[in-house]
């Protein structure tokens, strides 16, 4: 009588968990909420570390635990105020390449100074490039940032950096507010690229705001280079500084018979008169990222902040898993 055959469930062997992974997640006092939220993604906890300052102004930093071999990411945008906050990085760095760490990511969500990418008058400065080697200098092995106002900073580093693009947290939201029919606005002509990557991604129309600079500070809008009559229409853009070219360009939209206008901004600056620009502005909802805190904003019903720390805590995953992380930058401008 032949046997039964019986059948056995496979024996799947346990994978030892190591004791320490080897990573570390540090942060300055630039974004605290930022790199917490990133640890959460990424199931670990934030290493300790004491970033304070003397009596006198000068920045004092302590790491309260052992980094020795590991892989560590420092969570520090240089938003404002920019001086401080780049000391800070730099001071960070310094420490935790002088307490023997394997590898040093420096994770800038913001970088500062990026507007000064270029001398476009005479006997002015390349800050972008100088900052780029200070953070070389400090002690920095990898740069993680997002949306750079000028792609050409990728090239002032001589250390390997991975751009990350906020465009899919952006479309995310988009598409969830269904906005029919929709036009995506680039409110000056360099910004052509950026707007045309989120109209193909949303399947919308693309229009842009011509303009003229009359000072650093303001700007006057001539006209508008596509048909925004009747249509939803979105502003999107890297940065929001004073806000002066944004609601010029949302005026502009607005006169030109815009349904309704909104603006996507990745990293909110709101320096100077900024606040209160869009308070009296034409723009009906402004959406950021947490890529530089808000915490002198008042929260107003206008105002819609999404999180990129997703987004940044899987690049960091895949760049300490030795992983590829080009799918994450899936809808890059162009």
């Amino acid at each position: 009588m032949p046997a039964t055959l019986r059948a056995t469930k496979p024996r799947t062997l346990r994978r030892p968990q190591p004791v320490d992974s080897g990573l570390a997640i540090l942060s300055g006092n630039a974004n605290p909420p930022l790199a917490k939220a990133i640890c959460r993604h990424l199931g670990v906890d934030l290493s300790k570390c004491l970033v304070g300052r003397f009596s006198e102004g000068e920045i004092s930093v302590k790491i309260q635990e052992n980094i020795r071999g590991k892989d560590v990411f420092v969570v520090q945008p240089t938003c404002p105020p920019p001086n401080d906050n780049l000391m800070e990085l730099l001071i960070m760095l310094d420490a935790i390449r002088r307490a023997s760490a394997r590898r040093i990511t420096a994770v800038i969500p913001y970088y500062g100074y990026a507007r000064q990418d270029r001398k476009d008058q005479p006997r002015v400065p390349i800050t972008a490039k100088l900052v780029a080697n200070l953070i070389t200098t400090a002690g920095a092995d990898r740069i993680l940032t997002m949306d750079l106002h000028a792609g050409q900073i990728q090239g002032f580093f001589d250390i390997p950096l991975d751009h990350l693009y906020a465009i899919n947290v952006f479309a995310d939201y988009l598409r969830r507010k269904r906005l029919k029919p929709l036009v995506i606005v680039s409110p000056d002509v360099g910004g052509i690229k950026m707007a045309r990557a989120y109209a193909k991604r949303l399947h919308a129309g693309l229009a842009i705001v011509d303009k003229r600079r009359n000072t650093p500070e303001s700007t006057d809008v001539m006209h508008i280079l596509g048909d925004v009559s009747g249509k939803a229409c979105v502003l999107v853009d890297d940065l929001l500084a004073t806000g002066s070219s944004l609601v010029e360009a949302a005026s502009a939209v607005k006169r030109s018979g815009a349904k309704t206008v909104f603006a996507a901004v990745t990293h909110p600056v709101l320096s100077g008169p900024a606040v209160q620009r869009l308070a009296g502005s034409a723009i009906e909802e402004l959406i950021v990222t947490d890529t530089i805190p808000l915490t002198n904003v008042q929260p107003r019903a206008r105002l819609t902040v999404l999180s990129v720390a997703p987004l940044l805590a899987e690049a960091i995953r895949r760049i300490h898993d030795e992983q590829s992380i080009s799918s994450l930058f899936d809808g890059i401008p162009g």
